[in-house]
């Protein structure tokens, strides 16, 4: 198939861009880099400098489907800056669906999120369970998957929602990089690397059993497979939605203490009052995933997610004064 894949130059849109290429699919990647970086723009994909808000400049007949990665994704940015997410991941999504409509390409996998559930009343969370979303991060992709939901109905598009929480590990040259650096793995991996001098806990208060945020961690390769099985699963006029997880959570302590283990380097912590709009407990159901995709995570030990995020910095940070 020939796809277009927004956002390909980011963290989990190359590594997805990468296996398509890996499985004989045509890519085109369509990014602004904004947060992304050309360099990690597989090689073998044509590569288009561009907001997802132009599409209508790159899509065309000749395409069999797009996957969309191109969203800003700080959730306590998002609670700052409310207006930039809302412009970015709401709007650029309805520009998106104007371009695949006017080209007649009826086929998207979305890159959600689990956050939009916010602090579910029941773990793991299910499909079925309430979406509220607490920051404008998570809101602004819901808003994305209404519009699907609503092209679906009135113009026959096949779309799947993607929900999920903490990507992490690598595939081949393909890991994370973010700039600034948001997310816990990486940053206690540039701790260890002696690129910082010390992690900031947010939250030492949760109702939790260590009292720091339990997340559900997934390796990005895994992502990536549920990506691929997604484009064969989806049916014209229905917009279907798949949590995806392992189904059990790891607090932040927990993490980093992992982090400790595969480095054998210290990781020295500083407590920081809790980020605004972090829920405390987040851990998605796959069941349904399982059932109707056929996926299944090949590699769903944190230990062995944290040592190929490892691995992946270790070849690429410079082992320099921290800052």
């Amino acid at each position: 198939m020939k796809l277009l894949v927004t956002g390909g130059a980011g963290y989990i849109g190359s590594v997805v861009s990468a296996m398509l290429l890996d499985t004989g699919h045509e890519v085109v990647i369509l990014d602004d880099f904004s947060t992304g970086r050309r360099e990690r723009a597989p090689s073998g994909a044509r590569l288009v400098s561009g907001r997802v808000h132009e599409a209508a400049s790159v899509l065309d007949g000749s395409f069999d489907g797009v996957l969309h990665f191109a969203a800003y994704i700080a959730a306590g940015e998002s609670v700052a800056r409310p207006e930039a997410y809302w412009e970015n991941n709401a709007v650029g999504t309805l520009r998106l669906l104007d371009a695949m409509r006017a080209a007649g390409v009826r086929r998207i996998v979305f890159s959600s999120t689990a956050n939009i559930y916010g602090d579910p009343s029941s773990l793991p969370i299910e499909e079925t369970a309430e979406a509220r979303p607490p920051n404008p991060y998570a809101a602004s992709k819901l808003a994305a998957e209404h519009a699907l939901a609503g092209e679906a109905v009135a113009h026959g598009l096949a779309a799947v929602s993607l929900r999920y929480f903490n990507a992490a590990g690598a595939y081949g040259r393909h890991g994370e990089r973010h700039d600034p650096e948001t997310h816990l793995i990486p940053i206690a991996l540039r701790v260890a690397a002696g690129q910082r001098h010390f992690l900031k806990l947010y939250g030492e208060d949760y109702p939790t059993e260590d009292g720091t945020c339990v997340r559900d961690y997934i390796h990005v390769a895994d992502l990536a497979t549920a990506h691929l099985l997604a484009l064969d699963a989806m049916t014209p006029g229905e917009h279907r939605v798949y949590n995806l997880g392992n189904g059990a959570g790891f607090s932040n302590r927990q993490v980093i203490d992992v982090v400790r283990e595969v480095t054998g380097r210290p990781v020295p912590v500083k407590a920081a009052p809790r980020r605004a709009g972090d829920p405390a407990e987040l851990v998605a159901s796959s069941a349904k995933a399982r059932a109707e995709l056929g996926w299944t995570p090949a590699k769903p030990n944190l230990r062995e997610i944290v040592g190929d995020a490892w691995e992946f910095h270790r070849r690429r940070l410079t082992w320099a004064t921290p800052t």
